[in-house]
């Protein structure tokens, strides 16, 4: 195993012990509940979302895998007090590079997403990209029910 490996496996491992933004949701709203299928992984997802888009606080609740839960915790770093078009480019970045099937991306990309650039490993397998992705897919389903497209926001057309 390479050095890059390890270090990359151990971000893992740690984000899946540290769960940054793993709480109580109470009764926030909007939520998401999202499940995978395969594994049995499960998030519930609540943010509390500024009126033009910036993401103040992300809670979860779930369980699974090492590579779903550190993936949420990392979302969480990364989107808590983020603009929507930021919040909007690391959630495309995040699915192009889950979907590149261990093709990578550019380096740039994988300097946006930090921590989350650990789990481009999981994208050559199929069965761990929705582990990857289950955070991001309870994400993007509360921004939509405040109204924010995290497909379109930053676009470039």
């Amino acid at each position: 195993m390479s050095n890059l490996d390890q270090l990359y496996q151990q971000v893992i491992l740690d984000h899946s012990k540290r769960k940054s933004g793993a709480g109580d949701i109470g009764d926030l709203t909007p939520r998401s509940h999202q499940v995978n299928p395969t594994c049995g992984d499960e998030v519930t997802l609540a943010a509390i979302v500024t009126k033009d888009g910036e993401v103040t606080k992300v809670v979860w609740e779930g369980e699974g895998c090492s590579i779903s839960q550190a993936s949420l915790s990392i979302m969480s770093e990364l989107v808590e007090d983020a603009p929507l078009e930021q919040v909007s480019a690391l959630y495309q970045t995040m699915d192009k590079m889950m979907h590149s099937r261990g093709q990578g991306i550019a380096d740039k990309e994988l300097d946006l997403l930090e921590d989350a650039a650990a789990l481009e490993g999981t994208s050559k397998f199929a069965n761990r990209i929705k582990c990857s992705l289950l955070g991001w897919i309870a994400l993007r389903d509360v921004m939509a029910q405040l109204g924010f497209d995290l497909e379109e926001e930053g676009k470039n057309e």
